[in-house]
């Protein structure tokens, strides 16, 4: 399905979209509780069960992962909750309960929210690209580019890079270290949480030695980092999505047709904490994920919106640039006849300049 322009128009010019969403925003300090329950305990028990599964069959190990790395994305929704303020009615519950969290997904809570808030401040806005976001090119910069600086953007933009190499630098490496948007507040948090890790890992490493902890964690950061950039990028990078430039972008309407809604299996939808109501999420990051499909029911404005399946999403891996003329995304090579035009345009001007001479 897609948005209604007339629709969409409407929700952004007057402030209906404020109100419709507007009862949704406020935090159910139980039903927050109730879910750091049923994700912290069970990440635990599971965490456990594969240590003893150890002594049976490392394939038992290994099939017990995905269980395990399922509630570690869910620990992180409740971290990004918390970074939105709205998880917990108070701010300091809030803070404490994410820095929590970020050490269990290897996230320093005050740096990434940070950086995420820019991410929701800015998400389609051309001119103002580059924190917190999948790096993403116009055609016209990439024609611009040296042949290095296109393959560099094309592994980049590789599956198995972003998939693969790109969670285990992120998590494990570029969050150690300080960004350049971080402050006193943002660093002294990352401290805390690079602390938190050491006590954490150096204790597990004593109590079941280096080679269990490595065969167990090692799945587990594996499939929930995968999952992790998964979930950030299909949202935002599906064919008619949403980029403007400077005076022409808008929040809501980058906010309704930039964000899908990725219409997930009832299992992954729960461990995905609901992220799936991107659209959702990102014209009201307030609402808590746990109140976000009833939002998304109630609501026939909300429904219009560009849904994806599994296998339509798996269509988005190939979207690769923005054209900016075509006013969508579009793959490496369906951009290779313009790109010939382009050579075969400087070739006669060259020539011509040549002839002149």
């Amino acid at each position: 399905m897609k948005y209604d322009s007339g629709v969409i128009k409407s929700a952004t010019v007057t402030p209906h979209w404020q109100d419709l969403v507007k009862k949704y925003q406020v935090p159910d300090n139980w039903r927050s509780v109730w879910q750091i329950a049923n994700s912290v305990v069970p990440y635990v028990a599971t965490w456990y069960l594969m240590y003893r599964s150890l002594s049976v069959s490392y394939w038992l190990t290994l099939s017990l992962a995905p269980l395990a790395a399922g509630f570690m994305t869910r620990i992180f929704i409740i971290l990004h909750d918390c970074g939105h303020g709205s998880f917990f009615k108070s701010s300091r519950a809030n803070h404490a309960v994410g820095t929590v969290c970020g050490v269990l997904a290897h996230t320093p809570y005050f740096q990434w929210t940070r950086e995420h808030a820019i991410h929701h401040a800015s998400s389609g806005d051309l001119s103002r690209r580059g924190v917190g976001d999948v790096t993403t090119l116009t055609v016209k910069e990439y024609l611009a580019l040296s042949k290095w600086g296109r393959l560099k953007y094309r592994l980049y933009r590789n599956p198995l890079v972003m998939l693969g190499v790109g969670p285990h630098f992120i998590f494990l490496l570029r969050h150690r270290f300080a960004g350049k948007n971080s402050g006193r507040r943002e660093r002294n948090n990352l401290h805390l949480t690079n602390l938190g890790m050491l006590a954490l890992y150096g204790s597990l490493w004593w109590a079941v030695g280096l080679k269990a902890l490595l065969m167990i964690m090692a799945p587990i950061v594996i499939i929930a980092g995968a999952a992790g950039v998964w979930l950030f990028y299909v949202q935002h990078q599906y064919e008619e999505t949403y980029w403007r430039g400077r005076g022409e972008w808008d929040y809501a309407t980058s906010a309704l047709l930039g964000s899908s809604y990725y219409k997930l299996p009832r299992a992954l939808q729960w461990f995905s904490g609901n992220i799936g109501f991107h659209h959702i999420h990102h014209l009201s990051p307030k609402i808590p994920n746990y109140k976000l499909q009833r939002c998304h029911e109630e609501n026939p404005l909300f429904q219009e919106s560009t849904v994806l399946g599994i296998r339509a999403s798996l269509k988005t891996a190939s979207m690769k640039l923005w054209d900016e003329e075509l006013q969508r995304m579009v793959g490496f090579n369906q951009i290779g006849a313009a790109s010939g035009a382009e050579r075969e345009i400087s070739t006669a001007s060259g020539s011509e300049r040549v002839s002149h001479k």
